[in-house]
C-alpha cells in the first residue's frame, strides 16, 4: 500500500465521527497498488495519473468520497451518485456500510486506472 505520511499525520489530528469508516475506505481504495494518496485541498486524496477522489471532511453526518471526474469512469455503479457533468459521489454510514461497498469502491479504482495504464 502507498500510504503517505502526509495524510498519516491528517488523520492523527482529524476528529471525525465515522474516522474509522473512512480509514477503510483509504485502505480499499490503496489495495490497488497504482493508488497514490497526498493531501490536496486540505483533504486525503486518491490518485493514479491524475486526481481521482478526496474525501469532504466537512461532512459529519457521513463518509463522503468526491470522484471530481466521476462522470468519466467507465461502467454502471450503484453506489456513484450525482448527475451533473463531471463530479461524482459515494456515500458511507458506518463500517458495515463500507465493507458492503468494498467490492464496488475496488471495481471503480480499477475502471479508473485500467484505461490510464
Amino acid at each position: 500500500m502507498n500510504m503517505n505520511p502526509d495524510v498519516d499525520s491528517w488523520f492523527a489530528e482529524y476528529e471525525h465521527p465515522a474516522k474509522d469508516s473512512m480509514l477503510r475506505v483509504r485502505e480499499i481504495v490503496l489495495s490497488d497498488d497504482r493508488m497514490e494518496e497526498t493531501i490536496r485541498w486540505k483533504s486525503p486524496t486518491f490518485m493514479y495519473m491524475g486526481n481521482m477522489t478526496s474525501f469532504d471532511p466537512r461532512t459529519k453526518a457521513h463518509v463522503s468520497l468526491m470522484f471530481h471526474t466521476g462522470a468519466s469512469i467507465p461502467g454502471v455503479y450503484s453506489r456513484l451518485e450525482g448527475g451533473g457533468e463531471t463530479a461524482r459521489y459515494m456515500k458511507f454510514t458506518d463500517p458495515a456500510d463500507v465493507e458492503s461497498a468494498a467490492n464496488e469502491i475496488q471495481s471503480v479504482v480499477q475502471a479508473w486506472c485500467e484505461p490510464r495504464s
